[in-house]
């Protein structure tokens, strides 16, 4: 057993308990500072004025520096009982990680700890550091580190997320950007004065409606999606003087989200001038779409084949196909591990077959861009950054479901993180004792990104919290 594995699960054990929600990740990073302090890191606070930002940093002489990337935030209302396969809160209304952010950044700081060993064995010279980042479910913290320039100082970035594969994750992911939308009207008894009265909500729901005929007129790879926050009063007969919108705008990248915010921009004062209500747009938050780098994606690559599959005991797969049982068949058909695959039809049989992923899905590098965001995307157009998945849940489990929050502390799901971290850690060492990889991944991202990175993220603009 790896002289870290103990500690490790202890921690990601203890996260996963935590499970607190963006900005408010204040346990989840003391037990991390604790070890990564312990084992000779220096830590570095508050990075972008965020209060649960943090680097961990480990020097020994100049040289290449390596940086890996962690999370750690829960999602609201997803707590579960742990290893039970049906529904059932842990804790009424509390929160959950059904992202697997609990392994994420405690694999990170692994690859971390087990990469200083690495270089104190070989007197290597080179920096290490893990990147704490807060908030990626709903509040983009490294978008706000980019832009901050937190990033800067590692030459190659290395991340991963916990799945239900093992692979290279390959191709984009989305831009984004996220506002509210409020609507301030005059309330008026809706029977015996409507006509003095102004809908907020009629406002609003007039912006729902401008983004459904919208919808006909985007392209293929552009998404928005809406929640009602606050719909005014519970009382219908009342004309609505206040109502709240959340607005997620997602295109390939920030120059075609800017070009889709802004017909959205049109379609909120339409609903104003309509219903003689006065609209207001509120920035929240934005991130970029996600620069794959195959220079680093290789290297990740060989270092998986070099470490291999993950062996999983009779007893997990027994474990797995009861959470298995609860999945509708349409969760591994869409299983987001098709879009790596080399060749589909093989992979799409091979997860029917399987309860538990027990391979390595062959690499080839893509530009494809998949449905879906992540902060990710702003350290991948500061630096070159890869990242891979492993294998933590069942086949079939779906992100931020309460089966992928109840299996979270199993054996598998740390098998998987303990993976991704030997991973990462042995890929690491590569660009270490070679810096003409280094300059390789640079002259690779130099060439997708181009000379300047432009943050998605207006001058000024801060997190709400």
């Amino acid at each position: 057993m790896d002289k870290y594995n103990k500690e490790l699960i202890d921690l990601a054990k203890n996260i996963w308990e935590y499970a607190e929600i963006k900005w408010k990740e204040i346990k989840s990073i003391e037990a991390q500072k604790e070890i990564l302090k312990k084992h000779g890191f220096k830590i570095n606070d508050n990075l972008a004025d965020l209060p649960t930002a943090f680097s961990a940093e480990y020097e020994r002489g100049k040289g290449v520096t390596v940086g890996f990337l962690g999370e750690f935030d829960a999602l609201s209302g997803l707590s579960q009982v742990e290893d039970l396969a049906e529904r059932k809160e842990k804790v009424d209304g509390a929160c959950g990680h059904g992202c697997g952010h609990h392994l994420l950044g405690t694999a990170s700081i692994g690859a971390a700890l087990k990469l200083k060993d690495y270089m104190d064995e070989n007197k290597l010279e080179g920096k290490v550091v893990y990147f704490g980042c807060p908030a990626e479910e709903g509040g983009s913290g490294k978008a706000f580190m980019a832009k901050a320039g937190c990033f800067d100082l590692a030459d190659i970035v290395i991340a991963w997320h916990p799945f239900n594969a093992n692979a290279i994750f390959t191709g984009s992911l989305q831009a984004n950007k996220q506002v509210y939308v409020r609507f301030r009207g005059k309330g008026a008894h809706a029977a015996a004065s409507p006509h003095l009265g102004r809908s907020a909500l009629d406002g609003l729901e007039l912006v729902n409606i401008g983004v459904q005929f919208l919808r006909e007129h985007m392209q293929d790879f552009e998404r928005i999606h809406y929640s009602i926050i606050d719909p005014g009063s519970a009382s219908p007969n009342v004309v609505q003087p206040y109502a709240e919108g959340l607005y997620l705008i997602r295109s390939k990248d920030t120059e075609h989200v800017n070009r889709l915010y802004k017909r959205f921009e049109k379609i909120v004062e339409g609903a104003g001038l309509m219903t003689e209500t006065e609209p207001e747009i509120i920035f929240d938050k934005a991130c970029s779409n996600v620069i794959p780098n195959p220079v680093i994606e290789e290297e990740l690559y060989k270092a998986f084949l070099e470490e291999g599959p993950i062996d999983f005991t009779e007893e997990e797969l027994k474990y797995a196909e009861n959470f298995r049982a609860t999945f509708p068949e349409e969760n591994i058909e869409s299983e987001q591990t098709l879009v790596y695959a080399v060749d589909k039809v093989d992979e799409l049989a091979y997860l029917k077959d399987h309860i538990l992923y027990d391979k390595i899905l062959d690499y080839k590098h893509s530009d494809e861009l998949g449905m879906g965001s992540s902060d990710v995307g702003d350290c991948s157009n500061v630096v070159p950054t890869a990242q891979i998945i492993t294998a933590c849940f069942a086949i079939g489990t779906t992100a931020h479901s309460w089966q992928e929050v109840a299996q979270g502390k199993s054996s598998m799901a740390m098998k998987g993180m303990l993976k991704a971290s030997n991973v990462m850690s042995r890929a690491a060492r590569s660009f270490i004792e070679n810096p003409e990889l280094v300059k390789k991944a640079h002259e690779e991202f130099i060439k997708v990104r181009g000379e300047k990175f432009i943050s998605p993220l207006p001058d000024g603009a801060r997190p709400r919290m």
